[in-house]
């Protein structure tokens, strides 16, 4: 037998290297398109049936839906009412609020504007006036790619409830400062004006304004003509699709207007499915769009690179990751999967799914609040064409978790029923005058000639009667986009703090 030594160092050195390459093991093949043309006329053949069989199931006024295969719009199609009690159809042309799928469509305009895959990593220090972190150092190092992929150590939806009391973008984004800090790019937490700020310090950097930005890089180029980042363009639109809420026996009124302004970027974008069809024709073609080059293929591909893990373990036991504006996860085949959801409380809720190895995508517009009916659309859409019939009944799967999200900052106290033996409050002037705080700005506690007390907040004040609970605590129905009921209001040693804005241990107002 022969041995190392025997072979010499040359040899030996040979047999080794052959003997390593021998021995490795071949990377596994890279994933293929699976989808055959029949499989997904069989998945669009079904939409008509879904759409309407949920609708019947929810109640949901109006509904448009648009696939896109191969470069092709394959359907498009709009189903029920604009508002209720009116007569006017849904249509493709129809008008929605797209909610937080606007972050998909705000970093294909950033990956335009920066054109460079790289400069997603260059920190905005300066950039934006007025924009900083709790943490120096953070503020000094972080990038749009950390904004958009919401690792900023930001806590979840930052700002938002500044947002809810009138506050306006300037001030939200000069007082995020305020916020406590969790790891930075090592935690994720969904930020509406993170993303926000990254946003507008491209535009900033670009000399124009959102709008003008997004109108330059994407909207104009693509031929998408009905679509904006301005509130005013949805609200005076003829052909629009108003947002509706739930009344308690089931059925569906447009009581609200969610004017999201102040975070167009991440939420306040509109459009229609149609000009939401060439957006996903534009993503299905590397960034192309009847034959001219719209976006930068590389640019928009790092848009689709896992930033950050945002779910360790999905319901198939997968994880999912966040990238820049988009979820990112890759199924069984490794086939990369993009998709994001869109939800306004107040009465919008839209999907976008695309799986860009097949050239096939989705999305669903709805003019309701959130019941799992749009996410299910899409579901159902990529089951059918993957196995031939959906694999469960995603509409109450995805229900129960918005319900979750929307429940999660409801008060453990029933403050509508004061406990036994609950003690009297004291006299009105104990609690009345101002209050500030430095997040929150200013609080004032007013009594009318029976003693009743009434709390302003905000910057054109929002006046909240308050109810007594027990002892020096009062509470008062939130109202807004991220309401939760009652909440509660104590008074202690010259401070007053509001429960429900106190989840980051901010909430607390001291008189002066």
């Amino acid at each position: 037998m022969r041995t190392l030594r025997a072979l010499g160092a040359a040899g030996a050195a040979a047999l080794l290297t052959a003997s390593a390459a021998t021995a490795a093991p071949s990377p596994p093949p890279a994933p293929r398109a699976q989808l055959t043309d029949a499989a997904v006329d069989k998945a669009v053949a079904g939409l008509d049936g879904t759409v309407t069989d949920m609708m019947r199931r929810t109640g949901v006024p109006g509904v448009a839906v648009a696939v896109v295969h191969n470069d092709e719009v394959v359907y498009l199609k709009g189903f029920g009412l604009r508002r209720t009690g009116e007569s006017a159809k849904v249509d493709p042309d129809t008008v929605f609020q797209l909610a937080s799928v606007s972050k998909p469509v705000s970093s294909t305009v950033i990956a335009d504007a920066l054109a460079d895959p790289g400069a997603w990593d260059e920190p905005l220090a300066g950039t934006l006036p007025g924009f900083a972190l709790k943490d120096p150092w953070v503020t000094s190092h972080v990038t749009p790619a950390d904004l958009f992929s919401h690792r900023s150590g930001l806590p979840d939806h930052a700002g938002d409830l500044l947002e809810d009391l009138g506050y306006d973008r300037a001030y939200i984004l000069g007082h995020l400062r305020e916020e406590p800090l969790s790891p930075f790019r090592a935690s994720y937490a969904y930020t509406n004006f993170g993303l926000t700020a990254a946003a507008e310090a491209v535009a900033r950097d670009h000399g124009v304004s959102w709008q003008k930005l997004s109108e330059d890089k994407l909207f104009k180029p693509a031929g998408m003509t009905r679509t904006s980042t301005e509130f005013a363009a949805y609200a005076e639109s003829p052909d629009r699709a108003w947002g509706h809420v739930r009344n308690p026996d089931g059925t569906w009124s447009p009581r609200y207007v969610r004017d999201a302004d102040a975070q167009t970027p991440a939420g306040g974008a509109s459009s229609t499915v149609r000009d939401m069809s060439r957006w996903l024709r534009l993503h299905l073609d590397t960034g192309s769009l009847d034959g001219k080059r719209i976006v930068p293929a590389d640019a928009l591909a790092r848009t689709y690179q896992p930033e950050v893990v945002s779910q360790a373990v999905t319901g198939r036991g997968t994880p999912q990751f966040y990238g820049l504006g988009w979820n990112v996860s890759y199924d069984d085949a490794g086939r990369l999967r993009l998709s994001h959801s869109g939800a306004f409380a107040l009465g919008a809720n839209s999907n976008v799914t695309m799986l860009p190895l097949e050239r096939l995508g989705i999305v669903v517009l709805t003019n309701a609040a959130p019941v799992g009916l749009a996410d299910a659309v899409a579901l159902n859409f990529f089951d059918t064409a993957q196995y031939g019939k959906p694999t469960t009944d995603w509409m109450p799967l995805v229900a129960a978790s918005y319900t979750q999200t929307f429940e999660a900052g409801r008060s453990d106290t029933d403050y509508a029923h004061p406990p036994a033996g609950a003690k009297p409050a004291r006299d009105s002037a104990a609690y009345t005058g101002t209050y500030d705080n430095p997040y929150y700005g200013r609080a004032t506690v007013t009594a009318d000639d029976d003693g009743a007390l009434t709390l302003a907040l905000g910057p054109k004040p929002m006046r909240f009667p308050l109810t007594h609970y027990d002892g020096d605590t009062f509470s008062f129905v939130t109202t807004g986009e991220n309401a939760v009921g009652r909440t509660g209001v104590t008074f202690a040693d010259g401070t007053l703090r509001v429960e429900y804005l106190d989840a980051d241990h901010l909430g607390t107002f001291t008189r002066q």
